[in-house]
C-alpha cells in the first residue's frame, strides 16, 4: 500500500516510491528506491522536500502509534500519487535554456547510472526511466532547440550516454510532428532513451577507438542492437516500441541494414524514426574517430540517403519540418554579408526564416555587436544566402552567441 508520510519520519528500511517533488529537483535519478542507509537517508532530508509516498509492501511501514497519529491528519492520503509535470506553455529558447541545462547534466548522470547497471547484469526498469522522459519531453513541448541543442554538447568520452538523450528529445520532436498521440510520444522518447543500451555489452575500448575498427571489432559493434533486444528483454515494464527500435534502428528501408536486413514496411514507423534520429545526432556529434558534420550539411547529406531509400522518406521530411532547414548551431551568411548562426526555429512560420544572431561581416572580417535578427519578423528584409564552414572564417567560439551561458552549465 502506498502512504503519504512527512520526510521526518521517513527511516531505513522503507522503500520510497516517489518522492513529493519534480524530478529534476531531487539528488537522485529513481523514482522509485530503497533507503538502505542513513547516508540516503539524510541525504533525502538536506533536500528540502516536505512529503514522500512509501509503499509498505516492499519496505518497512510507519510505527503503529505513529500511523494511528498521522491518520487522523488531513496531509495523508492514501492514494496513487501523480509525478509533478512541468508547465508545458511555450517559452522562448532565452527562458528555457537555463532550466534544459538542468535537465541536461541530471539526465547525463540517469543514463550513466541506468546503462552501466544494465552492463552488471542488473534488470532494466523502464519506469525508473519515466521521470526523466517526462522532464525531457516537457522541455521540448516548451522550446525545442533549447534542450536539442545543448544536448550536442557531448564529449567523446560521454558520447554514448548523451546520445540517448538526444535521441530521446529528438523522437519526442518528430512524435510531436508526426502528431502522435501522448502514449505514442511517450513510447517514443523512452526508445530513444534505450535504443543503445545494447552498446554496453561492447568493450569500452572498442567503443572509444580512435581509429579504424578492425572486422571482428565491427562485428562487436553490430551485435549491439541484439544484445540490447536481450537486456530489454529482461526488463521491468519495457515497451514493445522500446524493444522494436533497440533491435531495429539500423535497419534501412531498401533492406541493407542490420541485424535482420528488414526492407520497407516490414520496419515499423517507430523503428524508421528511430533511425532517422540515431543518424541525425551521431552524425552532428564529435567522435573518438571524427569531428560532428555542421547541422545544415547533415541534413543534406541524409537527405542524399533517404533518396537512395535509406529513410523512410515520409518520416524524413517530417523530422527536418522539427528541426529545420537550418538546425539550430548552423553557421550561415546573410544577403547582407553578416554572419550569424541560427539560435531558434519558428514555430509555424518558414523554415527558411529562423531567428539568427549576427555578430560578424564578411566584408570588413571583423567582430560586430550581436544582434538578434527574426527573418520573419516584419520589415526585415534580409535572408539567408548560404550555409557557412566555421573553419572557413576562422571561428572557433559560435557556440557562445548560440546557446549563451546555458552552454557553460552543461558539464
Amino acid at each position: 500500500m502506498l502512504k503519504k508520510i512527512d520526510v521526518k519520519e521517513l527511516r531505513v528500511g522503507m522503500y520510497v516510491h516517489e518522492l513529493d517533488s519534480s524530478w529534476i529537483n531531487t539528488p537522485f535519478w529513481q523514482k522509485s528506491f530503497m533507503l538502505e542507509d542513513k547516508a540516503t537517508l539524510a541525504t533525502v532530508w538536506k533536500t528540502g522536500i516536505r512529503h514522500a509516498w512509501i509503499d509498505t509492501g516492499k519496505g518497512q511501514d510507519i510505527p503503529v502509534a505513529l500511523d494511528a497519529v498521522l491518520a487522523a491528519s488531513p496531509s495523508v492520503e492514501e492514494k496513487i500519487p501523480v509525478t509533478e509535470v512541468s508547465k508545458r506553455a511555450a517559452v522562448s529558447l532565452h527562458e528555457e535554456l537555463g532550466r534544459a541545462a538542468q535537465i541536461v547534466n541530471k539526465s547525463r548522470e540517469a543514463v550513466f547510472s541506468m546503462f552501466n547497471e544494465a552492463r552488471m547484469g542488473k534488470a532494466v526498469d523502464a519506469e525508473e526511466a519515466m521521470p526523466l522522459v517526462e522532464e525531457i519531453t516537457a522541455s521540448v513541448i516548451r522550446n525545442q532547440d533549447a534542450l536539442i541543442g545543448l544536448a550536442r554538447l557531448k564529449s567523446k568520452d560521454d558520447y554514448t550516454y548523451m546520445h540517448s538523450v538526444a535521441v530521446c528529445a529528438l523522437m519526442v520532436a518528430l512524435a510531436k510532428q508526426l502528431r502522435l498521440s501522448p502514449q505514442e510520444t511517450r513510447d517514443a522518447g523512452v526508445a530513444g532513451l534505450l535504443h543503445d543500451i545494447g552498446k554496453m555489452a561492447v568493450p569500452v575500448t572498442i567503443l572509444s577507438k580512435p581509429g579504424k575498427l578492425t572486422d571482428a571489432e565491427f562485428r562487436s559493434v553490430k551485435a549491439h542492437p541484439e544484445a540490447g533486444y536481450k537486456m530489454l528483454q529482461g526488463g521491468i515494464g519495457v515497451s514493445e516500441a522500446a524493444m522494436d527500435v533497440c533491435l531495429h534502428h539500423h535497419e534501412k528501408m531498401d533492406g541493407t541494414g542490420y541485424p535482420h536486413g528488414l526492407k520497407g514496411e516490414e520496419i515499423s514507423l517507430v523503428a524508421r524514426m528511430g533511425a532517422v534520429c540515431d543518424v541525425y545526432d551521431a552524425i552532428t556529434s564529435d567522435r573518438p574517430y571524427k569531428q560532428g558534420w555542421c547541422p545544415a550539411d547533415s541534413l543534406r547529406k541524409m537527405a542524399e540517403w533517404s533518396k537512395n531509400k535509406h529513410f523512410d522518406e515520409r518520416v524524413f521530411q517530417a523530422f527536418v519540418k522539427s528541426i529545420g532547414i537550418y538546425p539550430c548551431g548552423t553557421l550561415v551568411r546573410l544577403e547582407s554579408g553578416r554572419l550569424g548562426v541560427v539560435v531558434e526555429q519558428q514555430v509555424g512560420k518558414s523554415l527558411l526564416q529562423p531567428k539568427v544572431r549576427v555578430f560578424f561581416s564578411s566584408k570588413s572580417m571583423t567582430y560586430i555587436v550581436p544582434e538578434l535578427l527574426d527573418l520573419a519578423g516584419p520589415g526585415v528584409q534580409d535572408k539567408i544566402a548560404a550555409r557557412e564552414d566555421a573553419a572557413k572564417w576562422g571561428l572557433t567560439d559560435i557556440q557562445r552567441f548560440w546557446l549563451g551561458e546555458a552552454a557553460e552549465l552543461v558539464h
